[in-house]
């Protein structure tokens, strides 16, 4: 399971911002250009992310002299989760969906859908999930580890690794 450069770049540019605006903060709009330097990142490719992540209302930018872009909300009201999909970016463990066909499942077996179909589309549902809940403002106060849930069902060999 990867997440492209798309999805992790508008995580990354999104994280500076809100580390640039604490709640409350009457501090003006952030110029992409810092963001693209603190981070190591292409201004031109931010510059197409942040235009997806204005329409998607996560931010709003102002232009000319001291422009440049702000939260739209609080930082504790914007997941990952809506970062990502902004940004248009799908979570999937699977190679398989509705739009590009059937699974690769094996001429003659009885399934249109492969063995491990279900163990990858819940694989991509744990990680909605998990980028749901957590925040802006959780990943920049440090608040991610420990936040994964272990299984209810006593799989003690995995919580011992």
């Amino acid at each position: 399971m990867q997440l492209s450069t798309r999805g992790r770049y508008a995580v990354m540019a999104m994280v500076d911002l809100a580390s640039r605006q604490s709640v409350g903060c009457e501090c003006g709009p952030v110029c992409l250009a810092e963001i693209a330097a603190s981070q190591q990142l292409s201004l031109s490719y931010l510059e197409q992310l942040f235009a997806r992540l204005r329409r998607s209302g996560l931010v709003t930018s102002a232009r000319g002299p001291g422009g440049g872009y702000r939260l739209a909300r609080d930082s504790d009201r914007i997941s990952i989760a809506s970062i990502i999909a902004a940004v248009d970016e799908p979570i999937r463990a699977t190679r398989c969906d509705e739009k590009s066909g059937p699974c690769l499942a094996l001429p003659g077996q009885l399934s249109e859908r492969c063995q491990t179909h279900n163990l990858w589309a819940e694989l991509g549902r744990q990680i909605s999930l998990f980028l749901g809940a957590v925040t802006l403002a959780d990943v920049v106060l440090g608040h991610v580890r420990g936040r994964a849930v272990a299984p209810t069902r006593g799989f003690d060999r995995v919580a011992a690794e």
